[in-house]
């Protein structure tokens, strides 16, 4: 079974689980940084209180963060640099 039909049958056992658990942490401290820079007070823990708005403000920014890394690290190991 793969990842999408995993998903659609609603097995959820990986759902909310991280691929490369290494990863956890760098992304944790990603947040942070990018409500730091928005301005938006994130606490340590509980955020339940936080506007959706504001959630969704660092959430988009951490996904555009993310590609553009990995856009520049794919023209890298190409050998074109833009």
């Amino acid at each position: 079974m793969n990842m999408f039909q995993n998903q659609q049958t609603g097995n959820s056992s990986n759902s909310n689980r991280a691929m490369v658990p290494e990863a956890k942490q760098a992304l944790n401290n990603m947040k942070y940084e990018i409500a730091n820079e928005l301005g938006i007070n994130l606490k340590q823990g509980y955020n339940g209180d936080l506007p959706s708005r504001q959630a969704g403000y660092i959430g988009g920014y951490m996904v555009k963060r993310l590609i553009e890394n990995a856009e520049r690290s794919m023209a890298g190991s190409t050998g074109t640099q833009q």
